[in-house]
């Protein structure tokens, strides 16, 4: 092996390393048999059992799970749709849509938070809770969907959509029948893109969560300010492998899209 190739080789399992073993750290100590968890005692898997009967803990997971579902169902229909448009109309008054979808997607997240937090009590006097954090994860989930769905679009051939429109069949026809087929990996991709951000969302959850509302990273963040139990671990654990298991049926459904460009 030259010179070179072993300084690249180095370099990336080094960059791997730093990136993978803190998450490795985070697993194997959520089967550690210590209350601190400060160092290794023993192996156990009570920590789950715990997290489990933890009543705070599972109010939390239900609230992310159903704002997860609800946001990204919701994310992928407008999303879809948005995408179409993107793929499809790029003149006249349109010619601004690229920017209004993409714009949550490129803005940073502390900003999108704060202008929600804003836009929700000083101008819709909307009362912080469920809905605030619905409505946010919405709108930084459709540009994502509507990236998916587009380059999805992109790599079709446009005679499809012309032969079924030549055959007699109507705009709702075609997109029923030609367009919604075709796309739909692309579709699929795109609701399990959104579900795992916004499972995952603290920054802009975290401004307009509310008073007495929290979901799973909102409750995690509150116990590790007194100290990293092996529960903060353990619930970790899952949420992690929850996340890597959608993202891995995404990058399947739609394996182009995680990496072209929009």
């Amino acid at each position: 092996m030259r010179r070179g190739n072993v300084w690249l080789w180095t370099a990336a399992l080094a960059v791997y390393a730093f990136l993978y073993l803190p998450l490795a750290v985070v697993v194997i100590f959520s089967f550690n048999d210590s209350l601190l968890n400060a160092a290794w005692v023993g192996f156990t898997t009570r920590w789950y059992t715990t997290l489990f009967e933890d009543a705070d803990m599972l109010r939390a997971g239900g609230n992310s799970l159903f704002i997860a579902f609800s946001a990204a169902g919701v994310a992928t229909v407008l999303g879809t749709m948005a995408g179409i448009a993107l793929q499809r109309w790029q003149s006249g008054v349109l010619r601004c849509l690229p920017f209004l979808v993409l714009t949550p997607v490129a803005m940073p997240e502390i900003l999108l938070g704060v202008s929600l937090l804003l836009f929700f009590r000083q101008v819709l006097d909307l009362t912080l809770g469920l809905v605030s954090i619905l409505i946010a994860h919405i709108t930084f989930s459709i540009g994502f969907v509507a990236i998916v769905v587009r380059v999805r679009l992109a790599g079709l051939d446009a005679s499809l959509f012309e032969a079924a429109r030549d055959l007699g069949a109507g705009p709702w026809q075609t997109f029923r029948r030609v367009t919604l087929p075709l796309i739909l990996p692309g579709v699929l991709a795109g609701f399990l893109m959104s579900f795992t951000l916004s499972i995952d969302d603290f920054v802009i959850t975290v401004f307009v969560a509310g008073v007495g509302v929290t979901t799973l990273p909102l409750q995690i963040y509150s116990m590790i300010k007194v100290a990293v139990s092996p529960e903060v671990n353990a619930v970790s654990t899952l949420l992690m492998a929850l996340t890597l298991t959608l993202i891995a049926a995404a990058s399947k459904l739609a394996p182009d899209a995680l990496k072209a460009k929009p």
